[in-house]
């Protein structure tokens, strides 16, 4: 008995400091910090032109070939707007970069009026997509182009815009830089053309190396959160995610040449990525180049007609058209240590999605399945705890008896075990087995941009997010509670008095809880109810004969 209710409460304090962590990230204030306000001021520093050959020393030491302190974008550059019916854009004379990118059919996280920003050149981020040619005198990321200022339109039945930037090059010619938007596509396509032939073109993406907003309280799992930094992907190294504090120490491990693969940077929801056609050979890199600024990018070369172009993909993180874009590209969907598990999960989710049409119905109908599938695990162990029930007045009576010797005790309630053909551990090694599930499908809620902003009914608008009434979290802890009194009662009557506080802790941390990670938790207290009650009800009907 002793040893049961120790695995119950290590259980329950498991989750409880899992909770916990959750529940002060989610409250956490979004805070602007002095760094990005000093960058916000200047501008974003540009960093260095990369040179075409990685040195064994790893990405991080690629030598500058224009060392300088200039500025990637100046604020009040030269600019063109271009607005798709995806994208509202703005791309900058000053090095030819998209310093703004925002996604119109997905709402910022604060402010549900506005549009999310991707790309931002120091309103809440420094997020910059930047490219150029390689070598003296040909244009990059810090040269002045010239673009047809102004806005720039997708209008009614075209397919396609383009916007051409020139800038001259050296030898007295011109290096042309051309932006390609698809109707109702998220991929970019970037070109260059005039560059000599033998050198080379990079793309980079430089980022500062703070969370998305929104993003700080994310916190998944035992502290861990959504993974924010850059990800390279090869064929034969498959996909490697490197860490921000890794740049910063000179210790990121990735591939640095191959002839397949793609660079993104990623966040929670939303990924850009450079993705090159395959074939291509490519060198990549990351550095750090300024305070908490960090570049990432690719390097290739130009063919011979002076031609290079990549497509560069900005946008949500659906991972059904992720894997049609690249190779390895629905990798960037963070599910932590619990892939294996969560992946299986959201595909099912996704599959009653196209049946109901409505995500929280799809939660629901998940947590169904669930519990069907551990239906002969929960049966088991609710039949223990019903057993556990119904002999808990005869371990009452024992301890009275034998209190005050722990020995005879603990034998006297073996041997009434053994009787009554009860297994004290049968309640609670199945709550084990299916505790990986329970996190992977935190992480599956909690971190897939389809649920955010999706609507269930009623009130509750976006289940990414808490419930704004506190209606589903009551619930949940009614439902607990409702459990609780259908346990076994601790003979020890501080852990009666513990079981019987759990629902109101639980409670008051889930009130800050994406209504979508609530709304399965109280499906599944409530099934679990049903299936207890009825477990409960037969064998303390077949005890009484």
């Amino acid at each position: 008995m002793d040893n049961r209710r120790l695995i119950l409460l290590l259980v329950f304090s498991f989750s409880l400091i899992m909770l916990w962590d959750a529940w002060q990230k989610q409250g956490q204030p979004k805070l602007a910090t002095a760094t990005t306000a000093a960058v916000a001021t200047a501008g974003a520093p540009a960093g260095v032109v990369p040179t075409p050959t990685l040195p064994p020393g790893g990405a991080a030491a690629v030598p500058a070939s224009v060392p300088t302190t200039a500025v990637a974008v100046v604020p009040g550059a030269a600019s063109a707007k271009i607005r798709t019916d995806l994208y509202l854009a703005e791309i900058s004379a000053q090095g030819g970069d998209i310093t703004r990118l925002e996604l119109v059919r997905h709402p910022a996280t604060e402010d549900k009026s506005q549009h999310f920003v991707l790309f931002d050149n120091g309103g809440k981020h420094i997020y910059l997509a930047q490219s150029g040619v390689i070598g003296d005198g040909l244009p990059n990321h810090k040269t002045q182009w010239t673009l047809a200022a102004g806005e720039h339109v997708l209008k009614d039945g075209e397919q396609q815009l383009e916007l051409r930037l020139e800038a001259a090059a050296a030898n007295g010619g011109k290096v042309a830089k051309t932006y390609v938007f698809h109707r109702g596509s998220y991929q970019i396509e970037v070109r260059h053309e005039g560059a000599a032939p033998g050198s080379h073109a990079y793309y980079q993406i430089t980022r500062d190396g703070k969370p998305a907003e929104g993003q700080g309280g994310s916190s998944l799992m035992m502290g861990v959160t959504t993974f924010t930094g850059p990800a390279v992907y090869t064929e034969t190294e498959k996909y490697q995610k490197v860490e921000f504090a890794d740049i910063l120490k000179g210790k990121a491990k990735f591939a640095q040449k191959a002839d397949s693969g793609w660079l993104a940077m990623v966040q929670h929801y939303f990924v850009a990525a450079w993705l090159p056609a395959a074939g291509t050979p490519r060198e990549f890199y990351m550095r750090k180049i300024g305070e908490d600024l960090y570049s990432a990018g690719v390097i290739l070369p130009v063919a011979a007609d002076g031609k290079s172009t990549v497509s560069l993909y900005a946008g949500p993180q659906e991972q059904d058209k992720l894997e049609k874009v690249a190779p390895g590209l629905d990798l960037v969907v963070d599910y932590g240590w619990l892939t294996v598990i969560a992946a299986p999960l959201f595909w099912i989710l996704a599959a009653i999605y196209k049946l109901v049409g409505n995500w929280g119905w799809s939660i629901i109908g998940l947590t169904m399945l669930l519990k069907l599938a551990f239906f002969p695990l929960s049966a088991a162990s609710y039949k223990s705890m019903a057993k556990m029930r119904v002999l808990t007045p005869k371990l009452v009576k024992l301890k009275e008896t034998y209190g005050d010797d722990k020995q005879r005790l603990n034998q006297e309630m073996m041997a009434l075990y053994k009787k009554e053909k009860v297994n004290p551990l049968g309640g609670c090694l199945p709550v084990l087995v299916q505790i990986p599930v329970f996190i992977a499908l935190y992480w599956v809620l909690l971190g897939t941009v389809e649920m955010r902003n999706a609507p269930w009914l009623g009130w509750i608008t976006d289940l990414s997010v808490k419930d704004p009434f506190y209606v589903l979290p009551l619930i949940m802890g009614a439902t607990m509670f409702i459990q609780t009194k259908l346990n076994p009662t601790p003979p020890d009557p501080i852990q009666a008095k513990v079981m019987l506080f759990m629902p109101i802790v639980f409670t008051g941390m889930f009130l800050f809880f994406p209504a979508g990670l609530v709304l399965y938790w109280t499906v599944n207290n409530i099934l679990s109810i049903a299936q207890q009650w009825q477990i409960t009800r037969l064998v303390e009907a077949g005890a009484k004969k």
